[in-house]
C-alpha cells in the first residue's frame, strides 16, 4: 500500500490537487506497478509563516521578491 504525504504552502487549488493526486497515482502504477486502489496520497498546506528556507520563512522571503 503506498502511502505518500506531500507537504505544500497553501494556495493550490483544488484542481490542482487533482492533478498531483492523479499523476502521483499514476508514476505509482507505471513505475512500480502499483494498483490505484491502493494507493494512498495525503496532502498537507502549510503557512507561509510556517515554512521556512535559506535562512528565512517563506512569507518573508516572498515579500522580498516583489
Amino acid at each position: 500500500m503506498p502511502y505518500i504525504n506531500l507537504q505544500i504552502t497553501q494556495g493550490a487549488t483544488r484542481e490542482q490537487k487533482e492533478r498531483i493526486v492523479s499523476e502521483f497515482t499514476s508514476t505509482l502504477a507505471r513505475v512500480l506497478n502499483k494498483r490505484p486502489e491502493h494507493t494512498h496520497i495525503v496532502i498537507q498546506e502549510v503557512a507561509e509563516e510556517n515554512w521556512g528556507f535559506a535562512g528565512m520563512l517563506t512569507d518573508d522571503f516572498r515579500k522580498s521578491q516583489s
